[in-house]
């Protein structure tokens, strides 16, 4: 009777001791077995021109792709198609885990500070608006980095490109040039501010128009502005305008006349476009997506970066080849001039609308 009791829990022994060695097992190698670290995540909220601009949205998402590849964060990008997108936008790309949402463009700046107040765990960047706390009209968060540009630098040279080519080789016996803002805000008069400054260190028979389109987007009406400057007698129109000012270049071809492009390097239009006034949003927005990705917690807000001719952020683009290389070397000169501060105090605000 004492043997039967006993072979049965023999047996059972005998298991519970498999169970415990298998299970042990198991344990170890889950144990080996490391998780791949989750990947920073960012976002970009595009301002109303689209991915297809040409110009600053597409260069904001040019260096948002960049780092995907460079960096391998996760990236995503909400598309605003008016300005009631921009809180919903930014809102969702804080909740999605976003560890930095970045709003592109000056007209988001309002909304940026909204969501950013809501989400203070959460980093923001905002391109051409500045991200210091006491600067913000209603709200004033201290999670967000302004992301600025000297774009008065970069109109400089291009103003004193255009106005060596245009006493050069006057048209229609005319020195005049001309410029198409967008919508009068700050980095748009900056721009053309120091295209004004640029063309009178070229020259003092050069004078310069300019005139708003009140849009970024309708090409149509950016083109109609640069026809009314040809027609009173530009041989040089500057586009400020985002994708509306590729209506600028395409009446510069139409009229055979020179356009300048913005933002990004434009000459792929065509040996009409004399140069561009580059702003390397692209390397901007690359730039502070690895700072944050590599400092998290401790990536500076509260403050602005700032691009200019001496770190790279801003300058010129492709020269056409109907320009002749002696003014290239000028304005080579005139760059180095720039970025070693030999040039500065170039105004950012310019003269009151000439058309």
């Amino acid at each position: 009777m004492k043997l039967r009791t006993f072979m049965p829990l023999a047996a059972v022994a005998l298991i519970a001791v498999l169970v415990l060695a298998l299970g042990a097992g198991t344990g170890a190698a889950k144990s080996d077995v490391q998780a791949a670290p989750a990947k920073y995540k960012v976002a970009l909220v595009t301002d109303i021109g689209g991915l297809d601009d040409r110009s600053f949205n597409f260069l904001a998402n040019k260096g948002l792709n960049v780092a995907k590849k460079k960096l391998g964060v996760d990236g995503s990008v909400f598309i605003s198609k008016s300005g009631s997108d921009y809180v919903p936008n930014l809102t969702r790309a804080a909740r999605n885990g976003s560890g930095l949402v970045i709003g592109v463009g000056f007209l988001m700046a309002d909304a940026v500070a909204q969501v950013a107040a809501r989400f203070p765990k959460t980093k923001f960047a905002i391109i051409d608006n500045s991200g210091v706390a006491s600067e913000f009209k209603k709200v004033h968060p201290t999670n967000v980095r302004g992301i600025l540009f000297k774009e008065q630098e970069a109109g400089y040279l291009v103003g004193f490109l255009a106005a060596k080519q245009i006493v050069a080789k006057p048209f229609e016996g005319q020195t005049k040039l001309g410029a198409v803002g967008g919508l009068k805000i700050p980095p748009v008069d900056r721009f053309i501010a120091g295209y004004y400054a640029g063309a009178k260190r070229a020259s003092s028979k050069v004078t310069v128009t300019h005139s708003y389109s009140q849009d970024f987007v309708d090409q149509a009406k950016c083109k109609e502005q640069a026809l009314n400057q040809i027609a009173n007698g530009a041989g040089v129109v500057f586009q400020v305008a985002g994708q509306c000012g590729l209506g600028v270049l395409s009446a510069a071809k139409e009229r055979g006349v020179f356009g300048i492009g913005v933002d990004a390097d434009q000459g792929y239009l065509g040996p009409h476009v004399m140069t561009s006034a580059t702003k390397k949003v692209d390397v901007a927005v690359y730039q502070t997506i690895d700072a944050a990705r590599k400092t998290k917690a401790l990536f500076r807000t509260n403050f602005n970066a700032i691009f200019t001719v001496a770190n790279g952020g801003v300058g010129y683009g492709k020269v056409s080849p109907r320009i002749s290389p002696d003014l290239v070397k000028q304005v080579q000169a005139v760059q180095k001039l720039i970025a070693s501060g030999k040039i500065k105090n170039i105004p950012q605000a310019p003269p009151a609308t000439t058309g």
